[in-house]
């Protein structure tokens, strides 16, 4: 399988090559268009394994499809291409070991050799960072895409990192997080328009997303009309 991703940052689409018997999972709505020899099944399950309800309800939660779409290739050189539903980029990451902890709606497809599951990231993390209080977990050994608002930039930490809440895209399992101000006194934190971030502490790879829904909407919000009768 071989992956080129055009168009970044701003409309960023994966493009996959597919030979004979290769597959590629992705999320429920990411194609845009394909080769003739390429047949798709959609399962709660990553292809031919068990657990498809429990593993489409797990990702439900963490803001991804129930259901999974798997692309294989009936004959050599088949294309496949990928978008994600919002305006941003697309990263690609080689997991070998570990895990990969995704925020919701930001995994976009991988090599069906990649679980996707949900881990538990707690309700105060949630209520303060923006984010979902179930994240998905992606293990195994392939590569995984990544989708984001606006563009992505990797981050290779060592120690301490801090990111503004709603950036976060995915992060090793090696990385840990906790909430913090923004300084040193709360109120100034507020005052500052910065309030709370994500204190990321470890070693490891961390992905961030130049900008975030929930603040583009509070932007866009008061600028729409309302619609009449």
């Amino acid at each position: 399988m071989q992956i080129e991703i055009t168009n970044r940052p701003a409309s960023s689409v994966a493009r996959i090559q597919l030979q004979e018997g290769e597959t590629v999972t992705c999320e429920v709505g990411a194609m845009i268009a394909m080769s003739t020899h390429l047949v798709v099944e959609t399962s709660s399950a990553k292809k031919g394994g068990g657990g498809g309800f429990v593993s489409g309800l797990k990702r439900l939660v963490s803001g991804e499809n129930f259901f999974l779409n798997h692309f294989t290739a009936q004959a050599a050189d088949q294309e496949i291409i990928l978008g994600p539903g919002l305006l941003g980029d697309i990263a690609r990451h080689r997991l070998q070991s570990g895990h990969l902890v995704v925020q919701g709606s930001s995994w976009l497809a991988s090599d069906p050799g990649i679980q996707i599951d949900a881990t538990f990231q707690g309700i105060g993390k949630a209520l303060f960072s923006g984010e979902s209080v179930f994240w998905v977990k992606c293990s195994g050994t392939g590569d995984v895409l990544l989708s984001s608002f606006g563009a992505i930039y990797e981050v290779h930490v060592d120690g301490e990192y801090i990111v503004d809440t709603g950036h976060i895209v995915a992060y090793e399992d090696t990385l840990q997080f906790q909430m913090d101000k923004a300084s040193k006194s709360l109120i100034g934190s507020f005052l500052g328009g910065e309030g709370l971030v994500c204190r990321f502490k470890g070693r490891g790879k961390l992905y961030c997303q130049s900008h975030n829904p929930p603040s583009f909407g509070q932007a866009l919000g008061p600028l729409l009309t309302a619609r009449s009768g």
